[in-house]
């Protein structure tokens, strides 16, 4: 494991103030174990004057432009992203390109004005923007040079150009998945409502249906005292054709409360699945063993670790952009550089993938960054890494 030392971090912050920053690093010796790499897919253009790329697909940009929002509304999510991918182009021992910062300033004008600074200063690939009205304002044309917006936006994006985000679309694909690789098709729902969960419940049951499935049925719990839902519970588990799992789309707070009342109703031994939404409200183990047992989304790095990367909970530590809440968003960053340096060998190969800090990465011909999430679990009310579970 190559750790991150403190004068890195240092150095890249404060190359991060300015709105306009680069970070210069003396390149490593160049890997010999490199192949060709002709470009297959007619959406993309990429700069042929890269170096050739390696036999695991990285080959990143000479220059490359990062567009983050660092003043502004959403600057208290760049910094997260900005240290994520930092630590990524840090770890990375082969040649890497010259990294330049851009503020957008959070706006549909500011992330324009970056964007044609960035390309004006020579930039052969583009990382962001991260606002959604930025990058809709960015699909209305195809850019110049390859583009990774990290957001949707509301629109497909052109040629050229392409999306990350963590998508609680991916979470319902996923989920779909796991549930139909066991061949359980009949699934009730408990949501929240918010939007994460209407999102994530929307693709499953699109997944489901169309290979045969069913949602059976939905249980709206909300508010801090849900109150007793045994009895609608039992009426949907003794439904015609019964239930085979049950999708928990509930912050972990408001799931130890339904707990108890799903074994009640004789469906605590069925499979339990749930959304990343699972691990908000938890962190104190005592309260947590109710939650033993349901499989939920996460994320690689937290649940098993990355090669890269220290461990989640040293970073944690020592770094307040890759703790509590953030870090979600410092692993997303991480993948973002991740993306970076091998968006050709994934545009080029539809059936390519990496491992990233978030889950398994592909890019689908559309150029959405597809994400199978890391599976993980409760165990003696601690998160542990779901073995053999896909992600």
């Amino acid at each position: 494991m190559r750790q991150i030392s403190k004068w890195m971090w240092g150095a890249a912050m404060a190359a991060t103030l300015a709105g306009c920053a680069s970070v210069q690093v003396a390149a490593p010796p160049a890997t010999t174990d490199v192949v060709p790499a002709p470009q297959a897919n007619p959406r993309w253009s990429f700069d042929a004057a890269r170096q050739p790329g390696d036999r695991d697909g990285y080959r990143p940009p000479r220059k490359l432009a990062v567009l983050l929002p660092m003043s502004g509304e959403l600057a208290t999510a760049a910094g997260p992203v900005r240290d994520g991918l930092l630590a990524g182009y840090y770890a990375e021992r082969r040649v890497r390109p010259e990294l330049v910062f851009y503020d957008t300033a959070g706006t549909p004008s500011g992330a324009v004005s970056a964007r044609d600074r960035a390309i004006a200063e020579g930039a052969d690939q583009i990382l962001g923007p991260l606002g959604r009205d930025e990058v809709s304002t960015f699909f209305n044309t195809s850019p110049p040079v390859p583009l990774l917006a990290l957001n949707r936006g509301n629109t497909a994006p052109p040629d050229n150009a392409g999306q990350f985000s963590l998508a609680p679309e991916d979470e319902g694909a996923a989920a779909a998945a796991y549930l139909l690789e066991r061949n359980a098709r009949r699934v009730l729902v408990l949501s929240n409502g918010d939007d994460h969960a209407r999102r994530s419940v929307e693709t499953l049951r699109a997944r489901l249906e169309a290979e045969g499935g069913a949602i059976a049925g939905t249980l709206a719990i909300t508010g801090d005292e849900p109150g007793d839902q045994t009895p609608a519970l039992r009426a949907a588990a003794s439904r015609e054709g019964g239930i085979d799992a049950v999708l928990i789309a509930l912050r972990g707070n408001e799931a130890r409360l339904m707990m108890p009342q799903l074994f009640a109703a004789g469906l605590g031994q069925k499979v339990l699945l749930a959304t990343s939404q699972l691990d908000s409200g938890t962190g104190k183990p005592d309260e947590d063993r109710a939650l033993d047992g349901i499989v939920f989304a996460s994320e690689s790095w937290r649940t098993r670790g990355v090669a890269s990367l220290p461990s989640a909970a040293t970073l944690a530590a020592d770094l307040p952009t890759a703790r509590g809440p953030a870090a979600r968003l410092f692993a997303f960053g991480y993948d973002a550089w991740l993306l970076s340096g091998h968006l050709q060998h994934l545009a080029d190969d539809p059936a390519a993938s990496i491992e990233g800090a978030t889950g398994r990465l592909s890019l689908d011909p559309d150029g959405n960054v597809v994400r199978v999430p890391a599976w993980a679990t409760f165990r003696n009310g601690v998160v542990v890494p779901l073995a053999g579970a896909g992600g």
